[in-house]
């Protein structure tokens, strides 16, 4: 799959993902907020029954008061004529005074049968006139009753709407509005001073749109207002819980996010380490056709006669055949190195050894190689303690390797300079430090050097020849051996590799 092509699919699902998040967050906000208003409406509606059932209790306590003292005035005089007497103040400061009086001898019965005599047009009139009577008398009513009320807001607070009433009104109200959840409240005066209130009630704790006011007589004047105050401190997870069933939505679509995340980093990994594998087999096809082509060679030349006579010649011919065997197996053992990588834990033949020593070995060994470019190489061993366990060969290829690599990415205008040095450090490991003046290697290529195939100049390059599997190696065989190693390199300027191995004793 080409890259612009996993580019493109990941822009599309990045764009999917988004939009569907999106609209989840847009619903549930809109939910939310749904749930919040319909909240705030059965409380409205509960309170505003409250106010009303207290305004109830209001008047039936006055009417009661009146009726009884209404029926001391009603009285029954020996002529069969009755009355009843009622005082009243109107709202424009009137005094009016009500008599109703009647005979239940000459008044009628409303429910008596009109007369088919000739007395029908009077019994007509008569009904007429007491219909006339009972609307008037209905409309002084009115204005008693709303005389009633105003009256009333002389009474204390506490005694028109006593504590335990209102929050048992509350209490059936919020009920009968589906809200059976805890409340808190408090009744106030106009100036905000609290009269009473409930047990837990704290206006501190109060969330954003979550006090709900209410006036408990609205017909009070405005300077003798007492409002109701109430507030619910599970109201957040009273709505929240309504949105239970979106959890497993966002559940599912951040599942399904981690794995196209997953998905599309394994698949850009793949497509490197193709890229990677197809530069690792174009380097070996070269690395192997040098090899190949001189042993051939030697070989057409061992059919020439005057070649077979030639004893200096078929020394010449069998030293290039022995060389370029040798140069073919180690190009070999490093494709054998594949293997490694795949097992968790190399087979190591752990052995103590004094690095010190083997490493003036493999200096010896590789100062004519060194030489060979104009360059020079030195020791600086100054470590007291250098005793190490290791596997001897795989630590000998790791110390030629990055020996190989300092001559490979060697400058060309200045001379190769090489310089090997132990410390101890910490008292417990010994630091190897393998400096050239070579190249140097890029920040960005600086943290991708111990991949596997991984090769800075990559391509079809062929100027410095390898498989990507060097420092791949060096990197695999330093953590077998419970070491560690790091990369320092100012590019243009030469790179240093520091490996740390612990150490066998301790002075």
């Amino acid at each position: 799959m080409k890259k612009t092509t996993i580019w493109l699919l990941t822009i599309i699902m990045a764009l999917t993902f988004c939009s569907l998040l999106y609209i989840q967050i847009m619903y549930m906000n809109n939910m939310i907020r749904m749930r919040d208003d319909q909240f705030a409406e059965g409380v409205r509606r509960a309170l505003y029954s409250v106010s009303t059932s207290l305004e109830q209790d209001e008047t039936r306590y006055f009417l009661e008061e009146d009726a009884a003292a209404m029926q001391a005035s009603l009285y029954q005089r020996e002529d069969g004529t009755g009355s009843l007497n009622y005082s009243f103040t109107t709202p424009e400061g009137l005094e009016a005074n009500i008599i109703i009086s009647s005979d239940k001898n000459t008044v009628p019965s409303l429910e008596q049968k009109p007369p088919v005599s000739a007395n029908a047009g009077k019994y007509r009139s008569l009904q007429e006139t007491i219909k006339g009577q009972y609307l008037y008398q209905k409309g002084l009513l009115n204005e008693v009753i709303l005389n009633i009320l105003s009256q009333s807001s002389n009474r204390p607070i506490h005694e028109r709407a006593d504590s335990t009433a209102v929050a048992s009104y509350l209490k059936t109200e919020f009920q009968n509005n589906g809200l059976n959840l805890p409340f808190e409240f408090a009744v106030v005066n106009r100036a905000a001073r609290i009269v009473y209130k409930s047990h837990g009630y704290d206006p501190a704790t109060v969330g954003r749109n979550n006090m709900f006011v209410q006036a408990l007589f609205p017909n009070d004047p405005a300077s003798r207002m007492n409002y109701i105050k109430v507030y619910f401190p599970t109201k957040y997870d009273y709505i929240m819980s309504s949105m239970k069933f979106l959890i497993p939505s966002f559940i599912f679509t951040l599942i399904l996010l981690m794995v196209f995340v997953y998905t599309i980093v394994v698949a850009f990994r793949q497509k490197r380490l193709t890229e990677m594998k197809n530069d690792f087999i174009n380097n070996m096809t070269h690395e192997f056709k040098t090899p190949i082509s001189s042993i051939s060679l030697a070989a057409q030349m061992l059919n020439d006669d005057s070649v077979r006579k030639s004893p200096g010649m078929m020394q010449h011919i069998a030293t290039v055949i022995n060389d370029e065997t040798k140069r073919l197996r180690f190009q070999v053992e490093k494709v054998l190195q594949l293997s490694m990588f795949e097992r968790q834990k190399a087979t190591l033949r752990l052995q103590e050894i004094d690095a010190n020593s083997a490493i003036s070995n493999i200096i010896s060994t590789f100062k004519l190689k060194v030489e060979s470019y104009g360059g020079k190489i030195e020791a600086d061993l100054r470590a007291e303690n250098a005793l190490v366990e290791v596997d001897e060969m795989h630590f000998t290829n790791v110390i030629f390797n990055l020996l190989d690599n300092a001559v490979k990415y060697r400058r060309e205008d200045e001379p190769l300079r090489l310089t090997v040095s132990t410390a101890d450090v910490g008292g417990d490991k010994l630091e190897i430090r393998i400096s050239d003046n070579g190249i140097g290697i890029k920040r960005e290529d600086l943290k991708k050097i111990f991949e596997k195939f991984y090769r800075v100049s990559t391509g079809n390059r062929h100027d410095v020849k390898g498989f990507g599997l060097g420092l791949a190696y060096v990197h695999k065989m330093v953590r077998e051996l419970n070491g560690a190693i790091r990369a320092e390199s100012d590019f243009g300027h030469g790179t240093t590799f520091i490996i740390n191995l612990p150490l066998t004793t301790i002075n």
